[in-house]
């Protein structure tokens, strides 16, 4: 009888110490997200939540929470995305197939503060370039790859985007930082840091950065969307890319190149893969204002600026350092009208200063014009004030 007691209260005793240290229980929250719950007794750590999968409801993190991007977070139509200030969200290093997508109907309300930025960043202990996707925001905003109504489908994910609402709302994206994002599915699907698909005027952008990017920081595929206070530190492919008919604005803009990298902007008037199927046809003129770019100086050989495939755009107070070429503008007299932008005066640039740039302007549009046709106001340019509305919340300055 006491030999049994004693047999009784040791198994007791197991059990109570097995469910003492069991903290790895995994929970299903919702779609195909886990939850791993603490169970240390008295761990007063926060909860470590694992995000992805399709959401056909909103989805709200929690500030006590930390999460783990670890595949593809999508946020279907008539969906909201909240991200509280302040809050990281790191990314399995695993490449282009983690990422996170506002769908066109979608929303995404992001809204950091310059104290409290929102961070979207790699979980690798030595994290690199291409570590994993980016933020992906589809609208239904005018594109030029389709006309009227129809849509277009986005490189990573295969979402549809475009359509005829300028004013298309997808949220609020403010004080928010994108690093070491820009992984590839191949050569021609490639993340960025951010892409906006078709992404309407309704949608608040500023004060975002993308770091250590392997692709693009920021890319416009066309859309209306207005963005102001956009850094882009270290991206190795194009800082600032447009295509697709972009037509929205971007106002202070800071762009600064790291070792590995191409254009500070590259622009296209359309995705020339796909052609211009707009009716009528428009091409992409958005305004660009308050603008630096820091190259590695002009004997690499790099482009500040490359417009081409008939974009259109005004420029307006640009301070360009460090590069063979500030403007290289390639088109010809045909589906791509660069250089007739030129001469209409729906392409030219405003108050600009060259430092260390070895060329300022190359035609090589199939047009004739003299540089003071497309630049005015040469050595009036100051560029955007960095250090000012960059402080505290970027990284890499």
């Amino acid at each position: 009888m006491k030999n049994n007691l004693l047999l009784g209260l040791a198994v007791i005793a197991m059990l109570f110490n097995s469910c003492a240290s069991d903290d790895t229980a995994d929970i299903i929250i919702n779609d195909n997200s886990t939850t791993n719950n603490g169970g240390n007794g008295g761990n007063t750590d926060p909860d470590t939540v694992f995000l992805s999968g399709t959401y056909t409801t909103d989805l709200t993190l929690d500030a006590n929470n930390t999460y783990v991007l670890n595949g593809s977070l999508i946020m279907t139509s008539g969906t909201t995305l909240t991200i509280p200030a302040g809050m990281t969200i790191e990314a399995l290093a695993a490449g282009s197939n983690v990422y996170i997508a506002i769908s066109e109907g979608a929303q995404i309300i992001a809204n950091g503060t310059a104290d409290n930025p929102i961070v979207l960043t790699s979980n690798a202990s030595s994290p690199d370039a291409g570590d994993w996707g980016g933020l992906i925001v589809l609208g239904s905003a005018p594109i030029n790859s389709v006309s009227g109504t129809a849509t277009a489908t986005s490189e990573i994910a295969s979402l549809p985007y475009g359509g005829t609402n300028v004013s298309d709302d997808s949220g609020i994206i403010r004080y928010v930082r994108v690093e070491y994002s820009g992984g590839a599915a191949d050569g021609q699907s490639e993340n960025n840091g951010f892409s906006f698909y078709g992404v309407g005027n309704g949608t608040l952008v500023e004060y975002i950065q993308a770091f250590e990017g392997k692709d693009d920081g920021i890319e416009f595929f066309g859309g209306t969307v207005n963005a102001s206070y956009v850094s882009v530190v270290n991206a190795q492919d194009d800082s600032i890319d447009w295509t697709e008919g972009f037509s929205g604005t971007i106002t202070n803009a800071y762009v600064k190149h790291g070792t590995d990298h191409d254009k500070g902007i590259e622009a296209d008037g359309y995705n020339t893969d796909i052609g211009n199927n707009s009716n009528p046809v428009f091409f992409s003129m958005p305004s660009v204002n308050n603008l630096t770019i820091e190259g590695l100086g002009s004997s690499t050989g790099n482009e500040a600026i490359r417009l081409r495939a008939g974009t259109q755009g005004i420029f307006n107070n640009v301070m360009l350092t460090g590069f063979a070429e500030g403007f290289d503008l390639d088109g010809d007299q045909g589906d791509n009208p660069t250089g007739a932008g030129v001469i209409a005066g729906d392409l030219s640039v405003t108050d600009v200063t060259f430092n260390d740039v070895t060329l300022k302007l190359k035609n090589d549009t199939g047009e004739e014009f003299t540089e003071s046709d497309f630049i005015s106001g040469d050595g009036n340019g100051t560029g955007t004030d960095y250090a000012a509305w960059g402080a505290n919340w970027t990284v890499g300055n």
